[in-house]
């Protein structure tokens, strides 16, 4: 499995994360602001939440780190959460602005 690969299914596991405040998926949503693989396949992300005081944070990371580790081929995951820059729905994807009567 290449590393393009499995970032794609990286993609789609990390569609299976939902906001628990908002019912769309965090890729969607526009959380995930970075997503790299390296040569042996350790994926580091760097995401945001949609307000800094979030109090689902440590929650939601939970979820994402063990989405990710649980993709084939996936051997670590170092989830970095950043805040620069903010997040708003300009990060969202059509489908989730859609899906909220946003469009």
């Amino acid at each position: 499995m290449d590393k393009f690969s499995v970032q794609r299914d990286v993609v789609r596991a990390l569609r299976q994360v939902y906001d628990p405040e908002i019912p769309v998926n965090i890729y969607d949503l526009g959380l995930i602001y970075d997503i790299e693989v390296d040569d042996d396949h350790k994926v580091f992300l760097k995401m945001t939440m949609t307000a800094p005081n979030c109090p689902m944070a440590d929650e939601l990371f939970v979820q994402v780190n063990d989405a990710v580790r649980d993709v084939p081929g996936v051997t670590d995951c170092a989830v970095e959460v950043v805040f620069d820059p903010p997040w708003d729905k300009s990060r969202m994807s059509e489908e989730a602005l859609m899906e909220l009567g946003l469009l």
